[in-house]
């Protein structure tokens, strides 16, 4: 189906678009692609993206879940144009309309006790028919209604005919009307339901298109029937497939992080890769794999959105990741690492260390696919000397290996230039005087200046570590093949 834009008041109005989370927990991956969706429709087409807090569940609803939406939305960039609405603040409001159905006839006092519907639900169950709330209140004359018991107030809702959703992600969706019973619109405390709250809400905000999870498509059946009984124009619906895990199961908690807040502050991903990812999780243009922000404001249609659902894909995920630490301005990679490398290297102090992480991310982001790499992968320009040697880099220096570093000292320590092209000579040329390829001289270099086994290019390492920091390192590690020698053990670790 086509854009949005072109399916109903749209192309005439501006655009207006809302993403309406509850406040019970944090920013599920799924609501922050709804939230993406949103803000793209609403940028694509030069209108407006609202933010609607729907905190009626007053008993699950907290200020820390809100707060951690707003803080994953922010992270991703896809804060509201306007202040964001609170449903519960519209309580009275609600109510306003749902005696404005009683006045008009479309909806009715109904004083069915819960013990009364509890008997007919158990007898349609009993005798194997779905249970439809017929109530013999519907049509009883207000006159005719009793004075002090408590009641709710439903909708009439249509009995004969169907109701048809159009809707800009699934195409053209009917329900019989025999199926919709008359639900509740305001409780017998006087509180609105869910089904009221948002029609209401979603009319006053002047919202357009209504985009979100297709496990809300029974609701808009429902909702339909509020709007038609106000008169209001119908918002274009587009209900969008949710995201299964790789084995195509609802994506659970089974299936690794859900709340935005992991995958930044636990997997160390940047805003850029998950915007990317979440859009390509079931939107596509094309075998279009990398998409700017630009691009996909420029882009993004409802026309571009898979009727099944997607699988996400951590490998993947990680993959993207790569590839936006590679693009990203070195300075502002080392401010994110420097608190995690805070975590890992005792006594780093970002205000001395800075400079030189910045100096070191160009080599270092080459082959990190998440900041938590990228620190392990600095954290050797920080590490106290003696150096604690991995397991790997521990194997490597063999009384041989420790005996080649002893020469290496000595010839780099008569290195005037030192740069890495310089230092690259020298080796090269120690290399081949000795018959060995050159790794097995970076080999042992690379365990005795960083401890370990992987590490950006050597002469990288030792032009980053500086003359002095690295000759110590090495001579370090050579003065130990004495003591490994005599004691038959290990050199430091």
């Amino acid at each position: 189906m086509a854009s949005g834009a072109n399916t109903g008041d749209g192309a005439a109005h501006q655009v207006v678009t809302r993403f309406a989370p509850s406040p019970t927990g944090y920013l599920h991956i799924g609501g922050a692609r709804t939230a993406l969706f949103n803000w793209l429709f609403a940028r694509h087409h030069g209108g407006k993206y609202l933010l609607r807090i729907e905190d009626t569940d007053r008993a699950r609803s907290t200020d820390a879940a809100i707060e951690a939406i707003f803080d994953g939305l922010s992270w991703l960039g896809l804060e509201g144009d306007e202040p964001p609405v609170f449903q519960f603040a519209r309580t009275e409001r609600h109510a306003e309309v749902a005696q404005a159905l009683l006045d008009a006839g479309h909806a009715y006092r109904c004083y069915l006790t819960p013990e009364e519907l509890a008997e007919r639900r158990a007898q349609a169950q009993a005798e194997k028919r779905p249970f439809r709330i017929v109530s013999e209140w519907r049509d009883r004359d207000r006159s005719d209604t009793p004075a002090d018991k408590p009641f709710v107030v439903r909708i009439k809702a249509p009995r004969e005919g169907e109701t048809v959703v159009e809707d800009a992600v699934q195409g053209r969706v009917a329900v019989s009307n025999a199926e919709l019973d008359d639900f509740v619109l305001l409780r017998s405390d006087g509180t609105p339901t869910y089904m009221l709250a948002v029609v209401v809400d979603d009319h006053d905000m002047g919202v357009t298109h209504v985009i979100r999870g297709d496990d809300h498509l029974n609701n808009a059946f429902r909702q339909l029937a509020i709007v038609h009984a106000l008169g209001w124009t119908e918002p274009v619906y587009a209900h969008v497939p949710l995201i299964h895990g790789a084995d195509g199961a609802k994506l659970s908690k089974r299936h690794g992080a859900l709340g935005v807040d992991s995958y930044r502050d636990e997997m160390g991903l940047l805003p850029e890769t998950v915007f990317n990812y979440l859009l390509r999780l079931g939107w596509g243009h094309g075998d279009k794999e990398i998409v700017s922000r630009d691009e996909a404001i420029a882009l993004f249609d409802l026309s571009g959105v898979g009727k099944s659902p997607s699988r996400f894909d951590t490998k993947k995920l990680l993959n993207l990741n790569g590839h936006y630490i590679r693009e990203a301005d070195p300075a502002r990679l080392a401010d994110m690492v420097a608190p995690r490398l805070a975590r890992i290297v005792p006594g780093f102090a970002r205000e001395t260390g800075l400079a030189k992480l910045i100096e070191a991310m160009p080599e270092l982001q080459k082959r990190a696919q998440d900041l938590d790499e990228l620190a392990r992968g600095a954290a050797f320009l920080f590490a106290q000397r003696p150096l604690t040697l991995d397991p790997k880099a521990e194997a490597l220096l063999t009384p041989e290996a420790r005996a080649l570093l002893a020469d290496l000292a000595t010839i780099v320590a008569a290195q005037k230039d030192w740069t890495t092209s310089a230092l690259e000579a020298t080796l090269k040329s120690q290399a081949e005087q000795r018959g060995l390829g050159l790794g097995k001289l970076a080999q042992p270099l690379r365990a005795a200046l960083t401890g370990q086994t992987t590490s950006p290019g050597i002469f990288d390492v030792l032009t980053l570590l500086g003359r002095d920091e690295a000759l110590a390192r090495i001579r370090d590690q050579a003065a130990a093949s004495t003591a490994t020698t005599e004691s038959g053990g290990h050199g430091h670790g």
